[in-house]
């Protein structure tokens, strides 16, 4: 298995790749045992696609890539907090664990339009069995919402 630590650093790796093509701050790696099948960062702007979050990128090439719509089993590292829309997609994908670093109030703090329910809260209310681990690397990934920011075309929504 691959270590959530490592996992995460691809995350932010793909984040930062992201960032250098004027994308959003959020990156998401995801694997199964030993192997990476996807590692994604966040293309709303570039694709004029509201939905297409890291994490939900993430998901489609993570089903691609298994040619399964289920990923079962599979360890999720995100930099930021899933929001609602992508938090139900991880649990209708039947991951298995999801490790996040900054939280849905530092994305807020950056200036992005987020819906104030945690993540947690939502599994709860739901009955997901999926197991939800903060904190992160939480340094690192809010440090690319600086990096966004110096960026003086940046776009929040």
């Amino acid at each position: 298995m691959i270590p959530p630590e490592d996992l995460m650093r691809l995350a932010i790796e793909r984040c930062r790749e992201g960032l250098a093509r004027g994308q959003s701050p959020f990156g998401c790696a995801i694997a199964v045992g030993d192997r990476v099948i996807a590692n994604e960062h966040n293309t709303v702007v570039l694709t004029t696609d509201i939905t297409a979050h890291a994490e939900v990128n993430a998901i489609r090439a993570a089903n691609r890539a298994i040619q399964n719509i289920f990923l079962e089993g599979a360890v999720v590292a995100t930099t930021c907090e899933p929001c609602p829309m992508c938090m139900a997609a991880l649990h209708w994908a039947r991951v298995d664990t999801v490790y996040y670093g900054a939280t849905i109030a530092d994305a807020a703090l950056g200036g992005f339009n987020e819906l104030q329910f945690p993540a947690a809260e939502l599994l709860r209310q739901g009955g997901s069995k999926l197991k939800l681990i903060p904190g992160l690397l939480p340094e690192e990934c809010k440090k690319l919402f600086l990096e966004w920011q110096s960026n003086p075309n940046h776009r929040v929504y």
